[in-house]
């Protein structure tokens, strides 16, 4: 048998190390994301007996790896046993360990056994070592900035906050955030709700939201539209993108405005495409918007919603700036050429890059909930932009390939029309003015951290 033991301090004391474990969402936050994992099922939360299904895909091979759990003791810790799945045995002590600084030490420790005995140990033993090490190092760096930046952001009672796009790349992550935080989060949801989980229903082609189901919520946090670079742009596509996102922020907007007990704050999600294409021209909230589709878009998308702010409510437009996540997004879909060494700088290069992390894009959401001074226009964007090829130069860096295969502007026109001309061949360079006037945190605040997250490639 072999073993892994993965040993933290925590700036938390246990009872909150603890807590974050056992809340929904504690496993959404403990995938890494550059790993193909998904949930099939789960029974009973974290009890003795209760059990999960993952899903694993390692290329195109899949294993289902069924888990018990046992030793449940709230406060100290937990384990889980593998049932079935990748290895031929596997047991998982999860421990929490109180200091008397107020502090806590996290301590994972797992007992395995690769398949196929001493010839699966031959063959596979250094790789899954290195790759649990990998993956334990991620968890318990995420773990602690989450557990930090909770009790930054506490402000006494856990609030309400409804989301809407809870099922996206951000909107999941987000909600897995708040609730192992310890609010509670009401997810609005396109299909048939489920009340026990206190989802709110909207159907959006019917322009039917649940209203009174928003009712006394604290906040609300709006992500849900069109994805702007799913497929080209055609005349109906960019109405189907325009309609989704201003009509539904429109409705959400009027929603809550009718409510007698109305939330405090409305976080609706924007673009940095707000300022359009400024060449090298340093860019903050106070800067004037630009030109084209994506600029009027944003416009018209923040402007619905001043039924909202005329009934009171404090509303932030999160213009949000390109997400870095391996799970999705522009770095999933760079991870392949780059990794086969055919990445590089797309048209000129010199385009403005403005990013920001996953984990900070979320953080800064409630940030905004808490912070009531913060009202309109929040660039939720690292201090860090780039050119687009000292974004390639940095992928590159952190992958440990080269970065010099250039995708020139005419096939990025021919291949994408133009979606691609806008996405990829124009940018700015945007500051978070706002956010770090208001002291807020970035737990990645410079590209290169901030891949190195994603990808796993942080120092174990």
């Amino acid at each position: 048998m072999s073993i892994l033991l993965r040993t933290s301090i925590m700036p938390a004391p246990v009872q909150a190390l603890s807590a974050w474990h056992f809340r929904e969402g504690a496993l959404d936050r403990l995938v890494p994301p550059w790993e193909n994992i998904r949930l099939l099922h789960s029974a009973g939360g974290i009890a003795n007996g209760s059990t999960a299904t993952l899903r694993l895909q390692k290329g195109p091979i899949h294993f289902d790896w069924l888990a018990q759990h046992e030793q449940v003791q709230p406060g100290v810790g937990f384990a889980d046993r593998q049932v079935s799945g990748p290895f031929a045995a596997w047991f998982h002590e999860h421990r929490f360990m109180p200091h008397e600084d107020g502090r806590s030490t996290l301590e994972d420790h797992v007992t395995y056994q690769p398949k196929f005995g001493w010839l699966g140990s031959a063959v596979a033993g250094a790789f899954i070592r290195k790759d649990l090490a990998r993956t334990f190092a991620w968890r318990h760096l995420r773990t602690r900035n989450d557990l930090q930046r909770h009790q930054q952001l506490s402000q006494g009672e856990p609030l309400r906050i409804a989301v809407s796009g809870a099922s996206g790349m951000v909107g999941k992550q987000l909600c897995a955030f708040l609730s192992t935080g310890g609010h509670q989060v009401r997810r609005i949801v396109r299909g048939a709700p489920n009340h026990e989980r206190l989802e709110i229903a909207w159907n959006t082609k019917q322009a039917k939201l649940d209203v009174q189901a928003l009712n006394g919520v604290d906040a609300v946090v709006h992500l849900a539209g069109e994805n702007i670079a799913s497929k080209r742009w055609s005349e109906d596509r960019k109405r189907a993108i325009r309609k989704s996102r201003v009509q539904g922020t429109r409705q959400i907007a009027e929603a809550l405005a009718s409510l007698p007990n109305k939330p405090r704050v409305l976080i609706c999600a924007s673009a940095i495409g707000y300022y359009g294409s400024r060449g090298p021209e340093p860019l903050d909230e106070t800067s004037s918007a630009g030109r084209g589709f994506l600029s009027e878009t944003c416009q018209a998308w923040e402007n619905a919603t001043q039924p909202a702010e005329i009934a009171g409510i404090r509303v932030v437009h999160l213009r949000i700036g390109l997400v870095i996540a391996a799970a999705g997004g522009v770095l999933a879909r760079l991870r392949l050429p780059f990794s086969l060494g055919l990445g590089g700088p797309v048209g000129s290069g010199r385009q403005g890059m403005s990013w920001i992390s996953l984990d900070d894009v979320i953080a800064s959401m409630l940030h905004c909930i808490q912070d009531e001074s913060l009202h309109g226009a929040v660039n939720a964007v690292a201090p860090d932009a780039r050119s687009n090829r000292e974004f390639a130069r940095a992928l590159g860096s952190v992958m440990h390939r080269p970065a010099v295969a250039p995708l020139p502007a005419p096939i990025v026109s021919a291949l994408f029309g133009e979606m691609g001309r806008e996405l990829l061949l124009r940018g700015s360079f945007v500051q978070p003015k706002r956010l770090l006037e208001r002291g807020f945190r970035f737990d990645h605040p410079r590209l290169e951290q901030a891949l190195a997250f994603e990808l796993g490639r942080i120092e174990s």
